[in-house]
């Protein structure tokens, strides 16, 4: 039997969406306020979804506290009340847009499950605009 666990986890954190490559006016001009110098900032909203045979002889796909402590370790505690841009080792080379924060959110968590799971991650950077992500 195959299924779908999913387990909530949640971060705020402030960010530039800034493209080194372009000038300052092609850059406000292309993330306008999101490209504010100063930083701003997100209440994420994290839904981690990970699809598997259910094992019988405990009748979970994954132990949720498994999922929630690697949520915790490998996500929150790097992510939580940080600067993205200047605290998170991935975006000193990746502008860190909802697409790629989930995107970094995924490689982070992939290798600490076995190779049969399926991940999907979707990230709301507000309650109205969320990104999903699946490794492909």
């Amino acid at each position: 039997m195959r299924m779908t666990v999913c387990r909530k986890g949640h971060f705020n954190a402030a960010h530039r969406l800034h493209n080194p490559a372009l000038s300052d006016q092609e850059n406000e001009a292309l993330f306008g306020k999101c490209n504010y110098p100063h930083y701003h900032g997100h209440n994420y909203d994290l839904i981690v979804k990970v699809t598997g045979e259910v094992d019988p002889k405990t009748g979970y796909v994954i132990d949720m506290k498994v999922l929630s402590d690697l949520i915790e370790k490998l996500v929150v505690e790097d992510f939580d009340h940080k600067n993205l841009n200047l605290d998170v080792e991935e975006f000193k080379t990746l502008i860190p847009s909802a697409e790629h924060i989930a995107y970094v959110i995924w490689h982070r968590l992939k290798p600490h499950l076995p190779e049969t799971f399926e991940l999907l991650i979707v990230l709301y950077e507000t309650p109205r605009n969320f990104v999903e992500y699946a490794g492909n």
